[in-house]
């Protein structure tokens, strides 16, 4: 783990391992999927884009919308969150309760388990996330394959504790959180998801200030949604050289999803000299990131595990 002293993460318990670690096979490769340049998977009658791809434990929908047209209906058997990424970002929502919804982005939404539709009412980017036990929808995720035989080094989604006051429609509105240079972005989670909606950053990343660093035990998925960024990530070694593989510097625009697996090393470098955008996405939550005082926004909502 490599932070900057004034990055919050510094903050953070080691992982078990105070070095890099060190696996004999079953370490997964990174997935770039960059959707500036994949076709969509499924293109709507009224002419919206979506690409639908998945981790061990989610399965993500990236929607770029025709303003007016109902982008999703369907009935899960657990919580769905949206990411309205822009100002231009806007959906009307309905569940089971028969209750419209109306959310302009940036914002977080956690739909409650059951039907649900979806309609854009603008043409900013909307983005899905649903459990990958959701059979009929990670089977339509176009690198399904990658997860034929389950990766081993990834722990299996164990949901977190039931929400305090129920399941129901939320609205997390980005305007409402202040910066707070104690606090390392904008975090929310769920039952399931943590989610990180960093604010955008002006120009390349300063090379002074990289952060390498591992996880034990999860995929870590960056969404990119503005910029370009180079994701840096190196597989360890182990005794068996025939699994080694060369590092990888991606290179990728936005949209793009960049699945990053355990206990690969990885930090990622934004180079736009414009704004540089992403989000990242963790299924389950995170320990670490909970057991910082202030860091979850509505940890209140969503209380943590009692070991």
């Amino acid at each position: 783990m490599a932070y900057a002293k004034d990055d919050p993460r510094s903050a953070l318990a080691a992982p078990s391992s105070a070095s890099a670690p060190v696996a004999d096979g079953g370490i997964a490769a990174p997935q770039f999927l960059d959707f500036s340049v994949l076709p969509p998977d499924v293109v709507s009658a009224a002419g919206s884009s979506q690409w639908i791809v998945r981790g061990q434990n989610f399965v993500l929908i990236y929607t770029e919308p025709v303003a007016g047209d109902l982008v999703w209906k369907s009935a899960l058997r657990s919580e769905q969150v949206l990411l309205l990424i822009d100002e231009s970002s806007a959906v009307s929502g309905t569940t089971g309760t028969g209750d419209t919804h109306e959310v302009t982005g940036p914002a977080l939404v956690v739909v409650p388990p059951g039907e649900s539709a979806i309609t854009s009412t603008g043409t900013g980017p909307v983005v899905s996330l649903l459990q990958s036990d959701e059979a009929e929808w990670a089977a339509k995720a176009s690198n399904a394959a990658a997860y034929e035989t389950p990766h081993p080094h990834v722990a299996p989604l164990e949901p977190w504790p039931e929400p305090v006051d129920g399941y129901r429609w939320r609205t997390y509105l980005m305007s409402d959180v202040p910066a707070d240079p104690k606090r390392f972005g904008r975090i929310f989670r769920t039952r399931a998801f943590m989610v990180n909606f960093l604010p955008p950053s002006a120009g390349p990343r300063d090379l002074s200030r990289m952060s390498p660093h591992f996880h034990e035990d999860f995929e870590q998925a960056s969404l990119v949604v503005e910029g370009t960024y180079i994701h840096h990530i190196q597989t360890p070694w182990g005794t068996d050289g025939r699994q080694w593989r060369p590092e990888d510097h991606a290179r990728v625009g936005s949209p793009s999803l960049t699945i990053i697996p355990p206990p690969t090393i990885h930090t990622s470098q934004g180079i736009g000299w414009r704004a540089n955008h992403l989000i990242d996405i963790f299924a389950g939550p995170r320990r670490d990131f909970s057991a910082r005082p202030g860091w979850v926004l509505n940890a209140d909502e969503y209380p943590s595990p009692v070991d």
